[in-house]
């Protein structure tokens, strides 16, 4: 028992000397321990990715007071370094091969997209893990992917690669959001649109009223794979064709949703909601782009984008339009019978960031890169993390609960999202007491109209869908795909030309043209990619739909 005092004694000079040399650190108690770990004799260093989102009057993301606060209240402790690398949010996969190539493979690697962390492993990037040698460094993280019931999905080719980060509420999206023009709508006489046709009338009388004088409907040319027809697919789906063709990392061009959907894309383009030069633009999510810019102008309908307690371009977008008003778009505004008869969403994988670490980590390393996680996860410390200091990032409601400031842009500010890219090793939202907390803590601040309550009713509706069974992720697979690594590329590419092809041509050639372009993309590459996907379903290695 001496001896224990003794040394409790020395880890706290030790954490008061470290705190003491961080000016303007804010307070906090020694990190909890990580399983029976203490300080390592040696320094150790390791280095964490965080998503660089380039974002105008933010810090740095590798080296900014929380970076440092993260060194001073676990890292010296420990006695390790952690070094943040900057991830350009819109290039992960050249970033990461960048640094692999240059043998300087992050000691953690972690991405949302489950095919881009299992071409990692694939390609030897990311090691085999030791469940059980984690169990003993990161328990309260390991419980919490038992509670979660994750733990069926950190293996690939019979061989554990990954754990994963809790991700709230993750059947109905309710982070991301899309609204509308409330004020052209009451100015029709109409309301917000809740089916196809409603929405096509409002369109219809914005063109015809002059409301604008661009195209009212913001388009882009497709970045990413993921093609948002969900709402287009059958319901029930087949489950093989689900396996097949429903994925993040390969557009699928061939599948009966996808026709439907650039079906109605071009039925539109052809009446004028989208720009002739549509496809100069690039579509992101919550991008700076001509689509975010559009609105922000006052010149479209309609803009999405994940909620934040502070949200540039809404800001933006009542500076520009004095009188402004917004509505948040119903789950229901695109059914149409025969073609989208119900409300279908896609939902989030029941993981959040999926975390690896790398191939040629020493042991120590990985050790150290465990006690990181299992001391984030602490809720004192992601408290801290994800609000701040009291009384000058944030403040207590009357609930008890915090209130983030926002506007604050002194040196303890937090990054985006209120430190989510540092955060999401945990989990991928934060969470605040209630279902309806979080969602208040998460609706935009600063702005003229307060969105909370129709933020909570849009979760609702889409907590409704989800009940229905009509709210499902994409499969996930225990094998690799190993033609989709070969192929994705190339038919990114050739998504992007036949998209737009299909989109932009005269209605009366759009299934000549179709049948065409789907044999094209079949042979370069995406027949091998469906065989391939098939073959692991019918052989057991893919996760099942949901049972409703």
């Amino acid at each position: 028992m001496k001896k224990l005092t003794k040394f409790a004694l020395i880890c706290i000079a030790a954490l008061l000397l470290a705190s003491c040399g961080q000016t303007g650190a804010p307070p906090a108690d020694a990190p909890p321990e990580a399983g029976d770990s203490g300080a390592f004799a040696q320094r150790v260093s390791i280095t964490v990715p965080v998503y660089d989102r380039s974002k105008e009057g933010y810090p740095a993301v590798d080296d900014n007071y929380w970076t440092r606060w993260i060194q001073s209240q676990f890292g010296d402790p420990a006695n390790v370094d952690v070094e943040y690398v900057a991830i350009p949010r819109g290039d992960v996969m050249t970033k990461y091969s960048m640094l692999i190539a240059a043998d300087e493979t992050p000691t953690i690697m972690m991405e949302y997209d489950y095919p881009k962390v299992a071409q990692w492993a694939n390609d030897g990037a990311m090691g085999v893990l030791d469940m059980d040698a984690f169990k003993a460094e990161a328990p309260t993280y390991y419980q919490a992917m038992v509670d979660n019931n994750q733990l069926g999905y950190t293996d690939i080719n019979g061989k554990t690669y990954f754990v994963l980060s809790e991700r709230p509420y993750y059947n109905t999206t309710f982070t991301y959001a899309t609204f509308v023009r409330k004020d052209w709508l009451e100015q029709l006489g109409m309301d917000v649109p809740k089916s196809y046709a409603e929405y096509t009338a409002a369109i219809d009388a914005i063109i015809a009223g002059g409301l604008t004088d661009i195209a009212p409907v913001g388009l882009g040319l497709p970045t990413a794979a993921y093609v948002t027809n969900f709402g287009f697919r059958d319901f029930p789906v087949d489950e093989a064709e689900w396996a097949m063709h429903s994925s993040l990392g390969t557009a699928s061009l061939t599948w009966e949703p996808t026709e439907r959907l650039l079906r109605r894309q071009n039925a539109e383009f052809n009446k004028g909601y989208f720009s002739k030069e549509y496809d100069l633009d690039i579509q992101s999510v919550g991008g700076t782009d001509q689509m975010q810019t559009d609105f922000i102008n006052g010149k479209t309908f309609s803009y999405g984008s994940y909620m934040s307690a502070n949200l540039d371009w809404m800001k933006a977008f009542y500076d520009n339009n004095p009188g402004g008003k917004l509505a948040v778009a119903s789950v229901y505004q695109g059914v149409e019978p025969g073609v989208m008869d119900y409300a279908q969403i896609r939902a989030d994988n029941p993981f959040g960031m999926i975390v690896g670490f790398s191939a040629k980590a020493s042991p120590d390393q990985l050790k150290a890169a465990w006690m990181l996680m299992e001391w984030m996860i602490q809720p004192d410390n992601l408290y801290v993390l994800e609000n701040g200091v009291e009384g000058v990032t944030y403040t207590v409601g009357e609930n008890g609960l915090p209130v983030v400031d926002m506007e604050y842009r002194g040196e303890e500010m937090l990054n985006h999202n209120m430190n989510i890219d540092m955060t999401c090793l945990v989990h991928a939202s934060k969470k605040v007491g209630t279902i309806e907390q979080t969602i208040a803590a998460i609706t935009p601040q600063g702005v003229p109209e307060d969105f909370t309550q129709a933020l909570i009713d849009n979760y609702y509706d889409l907590k409704a869908v989800a009940d229905e069974g009509r709210a499902y992720s994409d499969p996930i697979f225990a094998v690799a795909v190993n033609s989709e690594s070969e192929y994705t590329a190339t038919l990114l590419s050739l998504y992007q030309e036949y998209s737009v092809a299909l989109t932009k041509c005269k209605p009366e050639e759009f299934d000549a043209l179709y049948a065409e372009l789907c044999q094209k993309y079949l042979d370069a590459g995406y027949q091998e990619i469906i065989d391939e996907r098939l073959a692991a379903y019918k052989g057991g290695y893919t996760t099942k739909l949901p049972v409703k």
